[in-house]
């Protein structure tokens, strides 16, 4: 399926039926939109129509700049308005995830209800980095990432397969990526170019928190927020998931603990993740049919699952 939305196509999978609530799905570092392979056919028989695009400069999608927040969080408004529809629940992990916090702050008309899987807010994000010599020392790819050029060298050589080991050795559960998923990753990073914008999303951080130009983050959430957490993340700290420092963010907040499942949660307990995130939807009320998407702007291409 190709998506045009803020002059873009952006490469995207999707299941369920068109005129069922869209569920918008936005993956991480150093991920693909079929990291939500095993949520499309959870939502998708459930009655939802689960969008999960490859973010700009991945996979399928163009690799155009900028790569900054503000810009990520109005690619989600763009692509809810390009699949035609005025709200839809977006759900992001990691990096995808700090898409959605911003989102939901920026674009608060399009966010229906947001569920984020292991990614920090930003704002406590930056703090942490700032106080926390813990979360410095589980951060330090960052600053490895800074490096011009080295990194998307390094990344892809031999094929991707230090994407590969990141995949499986950055996971708690490591054979929830068999040999034959992890080459659809190393396929989709196995030249430098493939890996700028991915980088991108970093560098541009990095910079911008250098130069105090980070976005403003306004007001507080006030739409049905769930937080899945894999409790054996190795990148981020537990802490981020403390409901008592999330509440400052978000009005109506609904945090799932999952012990046994680390960073790629939605990897590592897929049918865990899927059963929460459907039972969510459904306790929350998202549940009618909103209006049939716009087909001028959405065309559906042979989509491999």
């Amino acid at each position: 399926m190709i998506v045009e939305a803020a002059s873009l196509r952006f490469h995207a999978l999707a299941q369920g039926p068109e005129d069922g609530p869209l569920v918008l799905l936005l993956h991480g570092f150093p991920e693909l939109s079929r990291s939500w392979r095993h949520q499309l056919p959870a939502l998708a028989a459930a009655g939802y129509r689960a969008v999960a695009p490859d973010l700009r400069g991945y996979g399928g999608t163009d690799a155009l700049g900028p790569y900054d927040v503000r810009t990520l969080a109005r690619d989600v408004d763009a692509l809810i308005g390009a699949l035609g529809r005025e709200r839809a629940t977006v759900v992001g992990h990691d990096w995808g995830g700090v898409i959605a916090w911003a989102a939901a702050h920026l674009h608060p008309d399009r966010v229906e209800r947001l569920a984020i899987m292991n990614a920090p807010h930003p704002v406590l994000m930056k703090k942490e980095l700032t106080a926390s010599g813990d979360q410095r020392h589980r951060s330090r790819y960052i600053l490895q990432f800074q490096v011009p050029f080295l990194p998307e060298r390094r990344l892809s050589r031999d094929r991707g397969a230090a994407i590969a080991r990141a995949l499986r050795g950055g996971s708690y559960v490591r054979d929830a990526w068999p040999d034959e998923e992890l080459e659809h990753y190393r396929r989709a990073f196995d030249e430098p170019r493939k890996l700028r914008g991915p980088l991108a999303y970093y560098r541009t951080a990095f910079r911008n928190a250098l130069l105090r130009r980070g976005p403003r983050l306004p007001g507080r959430i006030e739409v049905p927020t769930l937080v899945l957490w894999g409790m054996r993340d190795r990148f981020l700290a537990p802490s981020f998931a403390d409901p008592q420092a999330l509440e400052r963010f978000v009005r109506d907040l609904t945090v799932v603990p999952i012990d046994d499942a680390g960073h790629f949660v939605q990897n590592e307990a897929p049918e865990r993740v899927s059963d929460e995130l459907v039972r969510w939807l459904q306790a929350s009320g998202a549940q009618h049919a909103p209006e049939q998407p716009d087909a001028e702007h959405c065309r559906e291409h042979e989509a491999e699952h």
